[in-house]
């Protein structure tokens, strides 16, 4: 693994390009205004859209179905449809989606303590 160097003021600071891509790729799921509201939401149980629609704001509902559909893509959140009188469809999320839990947490954890 290679190392670049950089240079702050007077220190050197070494960087990792492996880790700067792993970090870019998570900012880009998760950098959207909307999504770590959602999955806050989530965090709490299965929710249909209109109830995630509620509890996430004012977030209109083109932009709360690309959310979703992005996060289904990336294996964060399962649609579950069911049939019962009539089509009911909600979202849930995953293992992977459950793993982004502790992250949201410390995020809050420091927004309370610094902000």
């Amino acid at each position: 693994m290679s190392q670049v160097i950089s240079k702050k003021g007077d220190k050197k600071t070494k960087s990792n390009p492996v880790c700067g891509k792993v970090l870019a790729t998570g900012l880009k799921i998760f950098g959207d205004t909307w999504t770590l509201f959602i999955v806050n939401s989530l965090s709490t149980g299965e929710k249909r859209f209109c109830e995630l629609q509620r509890e996430v704001g004012d977030l209109n509902p083109v932009t709360l179905t690309s959310r979703l559909k992005k996060l289904q893509s990336e294996g964060f959140v399962d649609r579950k449809m069911e049939s019962i009188d009539r089509l009911s469809v909600s979202y849930v999320l995953t293992k992977k989606g459950r793993g982004m839990l502790p992250v949201l947490r410390k995020i809050e954890s420091f927004a309370k303590q610094y902000i």
